[in-house]
């Protein structure tokens, strides 16, 4: 299985900072020493070009990042001050989720980006740490290429992919699914092709079901060239900004109903980490690692 890492582009974030940078170098870390990943290999992945970043959002934006020409204000909503390393940094995150999912086209079935999940960028704004949405990007871009005629995206962070709604939610050749927490970041959630929204507290037996009937749903919708899986750690009961119940072990059948689902239809598949917010950051990586472990074994 190939692992896609982009942990060596760091940002410099305040020390009172919220978002747990810490989380992709501890993941990685883990990975490698897990006798489980013995016979993975780990990539580091090229930047997503100019003009694949522009398949899914406006050149306009794109440029303004690149260049440090963003207002003080578009800055807050992303969440992350400019640097050169945030440019970097989200750029290979967006060729990690890309090249994942041309290794899973070319007969892999499945790969990894050990970051990525940026679903709050929309078009011409970035949000919620997030400055270019990676599933939207390699989507527009193998759509573009010829290479995919129809795609998915399974979104199982708890923050709604407002971003990849917005971007692709009236595509025809994509179906964006998003269960997630109702009462929750974002404020404006732009509506996706099939979105389940959760009560707050609701534990692992209630999201499973509705898990499993929207996983009908969509599949009856393909067949599918690709599948992007979202899968997110911040459905956790301990998550800071999470509001859902789900234990580490629900998250793991979680990621076994989706995997499983996806690999049963024959749909090639990239899988991105997206949130994870939990006080300790080693809660978050055991969800990750949970994910990949799961990916590992749908692919043995």
């Amino acid at each position: 299985m190939k692992l896609y890492f982009t942990d060596r582009f760091v940002l410099p974030l305040p020390p009172n900072h919220r978002f747990p940078m810490a989380k992709y170098r501890l993941l990685r870390d883990r990975l490698v020493l897990d006798p489980l990943h013995a016979d993975d290999v780990f990539l580091e992945p090229p930047a997503a070009t100019r003009d694949e970043l522009c398949t899914a959002h406006d050149a306009d934006y794109v440029d303004r990042v690149m260049a440090g020409a963003l207002s003080e204000a578009e800055l807050k909503r992303i969440g992350f001050p400019w640097t050169d390393a945030m440019v970097e940094r989200s750029r290979r995150s967006s060729g990690a989720t890309l090249a994942a999912a041309r290794t899973a086209l070319a007969g892999e079935k499945l790969a990894v980006n050990l970051a990525g999940g940026t679903h709050h960028a929309m078009r011409g704004a970035g949000e919620g740490y997030c400055v270019f949405n990676d599933a939207a990007v390699t989507i527009r871009t193998l759509l573009s290429e010829k290479r995919i005629g129809r795609a998915c995206v399974i979104d199982c962070d708890v923050h709604q992919g407002n971003g990849t709604a917005e971007i692709m939610g009236n595509d025809l050749d994509v179906f964006t699914f998003s269960i997630h927490c109702a009462k929750n970041f974002p404020v404006r959630k732009f509506p996706s092709h099939l979105d389940v929204d959760l009560d707050e507290g609701t534990r692992d037996d209630e999201y499973l079901t509705h898990l499993e009937r929207a996983l009908h749903l969509v599949l009856s919708r393909g067949p599918y060239d690709l599948a992007i899986y979202l899968a997110g750690a911040d459905p956790f009961e301990g998550d800071r900004l999470g509001k859902l119940g789900l234990t580490k072990d629900g998250l793991i059948l979680r990621d076994r109903m989706v995997l499983e689902y996806l690999m049963r239809a024959g749909v090639p598949t990239a899988v991105a980490m997206a949130g994870g917010y939990a006080p300790d950051v080693q809660d978050i990586v055991d969800i990750h690692a949970g994910t990949i472990a799961e990916c590992k074994r749908v692919c043995t």
